[in-house]
């Protein structure tokens, strides 16, 4: 028998190999007023005071702030709106700030609610490819697709809109 063994059951042993078999990244969101010391209200202006340029110059970045905000990325600090002209990085709308911050920021968890419905596909896409933890304070829409969201308020994991409605609503959350 192994030190491993000796120290914990092997419930938790087999849990732990089952969580690394498996991909778990996962989006988890907590619905209404949340206090916790890593939490971020207002990712706008937190973005504007924390945001690396090499972030703009990614890719992905690139594509958000395109789909998003209907922009093009210049540069790390100037930003090709076909509304408002060359207009600096801050002057981007607060949903894609909050989408990069997301993408890039590990200890924070940030104000979805900064975001609107056009912005789920892409808080969806960044939970696959790393744990993401957000706080939300109305019913985004996140489509007809199934997901996994787990609603950390009553760690539950929910599969589509209606189960997620349903969560939400029932146990009055918002």
């Amino acid at each position: 028998m192994s030190h491993l063994q000796e120290s914990f059951p092997c419930s938790l042993i087999a849990s732990l190999h089952s969580a690394y078999e498996k991909d778990t990244k996962m989006l988890k969101v907590y619905f209404g007023d949340l206090e916790s010391e890593n939490y971020i209200f207002n990712p706008d202006s937190f973005f504007n005071n924390t945001y690396e340029e090499s972030w703009m110059n990614d890719p992905v970045t690139k594509e958000m702030v395109k789909d998003i905000d209907d922009s093009d990325v210049v540069g790390p600090r100037l930003i090709d709106s076909p509304y408002l002209g060359p207009i600096p990085t801050e002057r981007l709308s607060g949903g894609v700030k909050t989408l990069i911050l997301m993408s890039f920021d590990t200890e924070h968890i940030f104000n979805a609610s900064a975001c609107g419905d056009n912005c789920a596909e892409w808080i969806l896409k960044i939970a696959k490819k790393k744990d993401l933890t957000i706080r939300l304070g109305y019913l985004m829409d996140f489509g007809k697709e199934e997901f996994e969201i787990e609603i950390m308020n009553l760690n539950r994991v929910v599969h589509n809109m209606k189960e997620l409605n349903e969560a939400v609503l029932d146990n009055r959350l918002i």
